[in-house]
């Protein structure tokens, strides 16, 4: 068949019947076409039904249409022809939403008109305070977790928002969100505040910390400036939470008029948001706030049907002084927004938080969550810079912060992508001249390249080695493509020393190419260090190349004496007759320093009698009596040598006498008693005296002395022993006729002789006194009687005799000496 077409304006308009006044029709325009039919065989279905070409024809009465594809309609005029004109919508009036929120445009089913709709919008924040979805505001402490939204009649398997909140203040009194929990099917998604009070979240997949942004069965979770956005595309809502407020926003096409809980039912009417699970309304919503309790394990005082949470007191028992940052909501720094969200219910809940809570800024949240939804309505409101610090958000140092930003912030991936949202969020944001590499890569680049784990851009083409792997830059693909990296060959190095061993260190030119290097323990070696003679220490160094120490004992330079040491100049002791030191000069045979000496000066006199002589222990020797000193009568010394005998100067009758006995010297005094005389019976000239020098006799000038007894006094000694006083002893002496005569018959010479010898004697007892103290008993012989006695007399006798008789008148001590020391034996 064929069909001819002519063009022409129409200027008709079709109205869209509204089911209520959440969706009213909108308006487009169309040219529409006439076609004539010639064929009977076409077959032109409505939008309104379905078929399939085929030789079955279909009649249509005149005025019959029915909707053709991209939005036009055919009207069947007469006689096969039939008349193609655009769908006609006309503008539909904008409606009010409840939630103070602007409507958005919704297309019709048909796809080619749209009307208007206001979206499920559930907003949370402080400690805590809720704005159901038809804007209904009210605050709720309870502590459990609880139902946020879930459907009255489930389309989706598992679906379902939840808030965890917990006590945030010492008095148990208020309480503040701390994880909101979205179940879609099979996945459960928790974004939990790590610090409390703070923007600090985590996210977890079915118990599972995930890493952003994360898209499975479903549900697509990313970061969204400030806010962790959980979006499940197929139910075109999305759960926003940043640690101290939370959002949910749903379609009303899917969900108006079929949810329930804590943000109330969505559909235009703030009548019955306080709706309990079994239908009924409450009073308010703090009491049906506490009916959407669940089960929570980790909370077992929590159990839905306790007795419901006491709202707190919105005016404190004191007066509260107005918070400045509070002020800013109705102020000019919020007033652009005004016009589009009326300000008073989060001011109202902002001066709620600052009275109960002034140390936690909480109404920081307030201000946050107003700006937010201002920015929604693509107002931008940069705010935090007038707290004075007190909401001051930090951004990391590669990031700026910005009050409205994009929802999702362009990157390399998407920069050729066409971002038609004009819906803004606060957040830190890469600064001006630079990208996001990528959504699941968290840097900023000025060219789009590659970035690897260590977080470093890099451009197409650029080496680099990274986990010691040599990597390029590629466009495409994966972008870093990476191979072993490969070391430099290096000269094998031998550790065969002792005290050696092989070590790995890292290369500074290229640290994953260690060097071989051969390092010294020292606790290795073996050879210890000899023990030194005095004067000498042990002296150690290593020679080049080796890691062992070699020992040496070398000289201190000090002296040695004694098993001690001294140092140079300082005193050695030797004995006590020397001044010693020690010198600097060195030993060449022994290496150590020479000790220099001198002697000590001495006294050398001594007193007459005394003389020097070395004693142990002292240098100069001491002055040692040798001879006897004896004191004369006359108050003079007389010095005599043991042995020697020696008359007073003045009395020839008295002699003194030096005798060493035991090591002790004796001195001794001897008188001669000189018998009676008497010079008148001498004849003159006659007068002589005895031998012994002492006593005068008278005797014929021609005669000798006569033999008879003679007497003296005088101490004995015997053994070191003395008598107490002077002992009279007695001698014989005088002289006996002797001769020599010729005979003639005999031819020589005739000798007689006779000796004056004690004829008669006694024998008499002294005590002596010794020097230990102790007396003894003596015995010696008395003389009473002397005579001439006949003796031998020869040649040698007379010659003796001769000589002794010369002597004799030569010194007449001599004999005084015989007879003392007879008398002593």
């Amino acid at each position: 068949s064929s069909v001819s077409t002519s063009p022409m304006s129409v200027t008709t308009s079709g109205t869209t019947p509204t089911e209520s006044f959440t969706t009213t029709s909108g308006t487009t325009s169309s040219n529409f076409t006439t076609i004539t039919a010639t064929a009977t065989t076409s077959k032109i279905v409505s939008s309104s039904s379905t078929g399939t070409s085929g030789p079955t024809a279909t009649s249509s009465a005149p005025g019959e249409s029915w909707g053709l594809c991209n939005c036009t309609t055919a009207i069947c005029i007469e006689d096969n022809i039939i008349q193609v004109v655009p769908v006609i919508c006309n503008p539909p009036p904008k409606p009010t939403c409840a939630n103070g929120l602007s409507p958005v445009q919704v297309i019709d089913k048909d796809g080619c008109c749209w009307h208007w709709e206001c979206d499920c919008y559930c907003t949370g924040w402080g400690d805590p305070h809720y704005m159901t979805f038809d804007g209904l505001y009210y605050s709720y402490q309870g502590n459990c977790t609880y139902i946020l939204v879930k459907e009255i009649n489930e389309t989706v398997d598992n679906f379902g928002v939840y808030i965890d909140n917990y006590h945030c203040d010492t008095r148990d009194v208020v309480s503040c969100p701390r994880t909101l929990i979205v179940r879609h099917e099979t996945q459960e998604v928790r974004i939990a505040t790590v610090k409390p009070n703070t923007l600090q979240v985590e996210v977890t997949v079915n118990k599972q910390v995930v890493a952003l942004p994360y898209k499975k069965f479903g549900v697509s979770i990313y970061e969204s400036g400030i806010n962790r956005v959980v979006e499940i595309p197929e139910l075109q809502m999305n759960v926003t939470y940043n640690g101290l407020s939370f959002s949910i926003r749903m379609p009303y096409s899917k969900f108006g008029n079929n949810t329930h809980g804590q943000c109330g039912i969505c559909n235009n009417n703030t009548a019955d948001d306080c709706m309990l699970p079994n239908g009924e309304i409450a009073e308010n919503c703090e009491i049906m706030a506490d009916h959407w309790q669940v089960v929570d394990p980790s909370k077992p005082q929590c159990s839905p049907g306790l007795i419901p949470t006491k709202a707190p007191s919105t005016t404190p028992k004191e007066p509260c002084k107005e918070s400045s940052i509070c002020k800013l909501l109705l102020g000019s720094v919020f007033e652009p927004c005004h016009g589009f969200v009326h300000p008073q219910k989060y001011y109202e809940a902002c001066i709620f938080d600052s009275c109960l809570l002034p140390d936690l800024d909480l109404e920081c949240s307030s201000l946050q969550v107003y700006a937010a939804i201002c920015a929604d309505q693509g107002v931008c409101i940069d705010w935090r810079k007038h707290t004075s610090g007190v909401c001051s958000y930090k951004c990391p140092s590669d990031k700026e912060y910005r009050a409205c930003g994009p929802i999702k912030e362009r990157t390399c991936k998407s920069s050729q992508q066409n971002e038609t949202s004009t819906k803004q969020v606060e957040g830190c944001f890469c600064p001006n001249g630079t990208m996001l590499y990528d959504t699941a890569v968290d840097v900023c680049v000025t060219t789009c390249g590659c970035v690897g784990v260590d977080k470093i851009p890099r451009e197409f083409g650029e080496r680099f080695t990274i986990d010691c792997q040599d990597c390029i830059c590629l466009e495409g693909g994966s972008g870093i493509l990476c191979q072993p990296h490969e070391c430099a060959k290096q000269i094998k190095t031998s550790c065969d020393g002792e005290g050696f061993y092989e070590v790995n260190e890292v290369n500074s030119e290229d640290s994953c190419c260690p060097i071989v290097t051969c390092k010294c323990n020292a606790s290795l070696c073996t050879t210890k260090a000899p023990k030194c003679t005095l004067g000498f220490e042990v002296h150690s160094h290593i020679p080049s190349g080796q890691c062992c120490p070699v020992y040496e004992c070398v000289p201190k330079r000090v002296c040695v004496h004694q098993n001690a040491e001294f140092l140079p100049n300082s005193s050695v002791f030797v004995d006590k007759c020397q001044d010693c030191f020690c010198t600097n000069e060195v030993n060449v045979s022994t290496q150590l320093n020479i000790i220099s000496c001198e002697h000590i000066p001495c006294n050398t006199y001594c007193e007459p009698g005394y003389e020097r002589q070395p004693v142990k222990g002292e240098c100069c020797g001491r002055c040692v009596q040798t001879k006897c000193i004896v004191h004369t009568g006359t108050n003079s010394n007389l010095i005599l040598s043991p042995g020697e005998f020696k008359n007073d100067p003045y009395n020839n009758c008295t002699i003194y006498s030096c005798v060493k006995v035991h090591n002790q010297l004796i001195s001794s005094t001897s008188e001669i008693t000189c018998p009676a005389f008497n010079e008148g019976s001498c004849k003159p000239g006659t007068i002589t005296f005895l031998p012994n020098g002492c006593c005068k006799t008278c005797a014929p000038l021609d005669s000798p002395t006569p033999c008879s007894v003679r007497q003296r006094n005088d101490f004995i000694v015997y053994k070191g022993c003395r008598s107490l006083d002077r002992i009279v002893m007695t001698e014989c002496e005088g002289t006996c006729g002797t001769s020599s005569l010729y005979s003639a018959e005999a031819n020589s010479m005739e000798h007689s002789c006779s000796c004056c010898r004690e004829s008669k004697t006694i024998e008499k007892h002294v005590e002596l006194k010794c020097p230990t103290g102790h007396s003894i008993s003596h015995k010696y012989i008395y003389v009473e009687e002397c005579s001439c006695q006949v003796t031998e007399c020869n040649t040698s006798q007379s010659s003796e005799l001769q000589s002794t008789e010369e002597n004799d008148k030569v010194s007449p001590q001599n004999r005084i000496k015989r007879a003392i020391s007879l008398t002593l034996k």
